[in-house]
């Protein structure tokens, strides 16, 4: 059912019916509920769309195998510290031009040494949803240590750490960070420590709601300032341009979809 805004009420006993006139009048009417029915659909697919209205998601594992997964909502190890509505299974979907672009950076890192991990993909509303929900109990603070040490919870919406959308539920939005498969070819084009099989160093853990995640917070060692701005560049040669605020946060551009916000849940 979409937004009532995006539907009108209409009632066949609310026009006469003139003698004569019947079959135009009919015709009339057919027309006027087949135009209704369109803005009702129009609008369900930019709230809330079922499986029919979705677009094309596609799991991230049948484009690049390759990409590694650790998606968080799901599970607990997250800023909720439970799995989160809309999340039935550990898998990333993305549109399929999504999925597409991160094959061809997956492709530019492996000879580096180098393979993405997502933490998380294409986001449902209600998960969204969710995520405000915990926002604004107070009472909840289990997580704070981890994940908002410096930020009081109150203080989550009015710095835009949580709101009531998110790209990510456009479908073409990833949370990524790189991992290392071989040091030595990998200390061609990054630095810091780079363990065999560790995350590249990037300063802070994904979803840290801090100053600090900021993609070019400069306070930070020049090792993992390096490695922000090595991560960003390669993103963005193929097209996806990064959040500020997260340095782990990127969107496809053109994205196919900008404005709507889908609500599959993820399975």
């Amino acid at each position: 059912m979409g937004d009532p805004r995006d539907r009108a009420a209409f009632d066949g006993h609310d026009r006469p019916f003139v003698r004569g006139r019947w079959i135009g009048a009919l015709a009339l009417a057919g027309a006027l509920v087949a135009a209704l029915a369109g803005c009702a659909h129009m609008g369900a697919a930019d709230a809330r769309p079922d499986a029919e209205t979705a677009p094309e998601l596609v799991p991230l594992a049948s484009v690049a195998p390759g990409v590694r997964q650790d998606m968080r909502y799901p599970g607990r190890h997250n800023f909720m510290g439970r799995p989160v509505a809309g999340y039935e299974a550990a898998r990333c979907w993305l549109s399929r031009p999504a999925a597409q672009s991160l094959e061809a950076v997956q492709r530019d890192v492996e000879p580096l040494g180098l393979t993405l991990k997502v933490f998380d993909c294409y986001r449902p509303q209600r998960a969204v949803d969710d995520f405000v929900r915990w926002g604004k109990d107070l009472q909840d603070q289990s997580t704070k240590a981890e994940y908002y040490p410096r930020v009081p919870k109150q203080e989550l919406f009015r710095r835009g750490y949580i709101a009531e959308r998110s790209g990510h539920s456009r479908a073409s939005t990833v949370d990524v960070t790189l991992v290392v498969l071989d040091g030595r070819r990998a200390r061609q084009v990054l630095t810091g420590p780079l363990a065999d099989g560790g995350e590249v160093d990037m300063g802070t853990p994904f979803d840290l709601f801090d100053e600090r995640s900021h993609t070019a917070d400069t306070s930070l060692a020049p090792d993992v300032q390096r490695n922000r701005q090595w991560l960003r560049a390669l993103m963005q040669r193929h097209g996806w341009r990064n959040l500020p605020e997260e340095w782990w946060h990127y969107t496809l551009e053109p994205e196919p979809y900008p404005q709507r916000y889908f609500d599959v849940p993820v399975h």
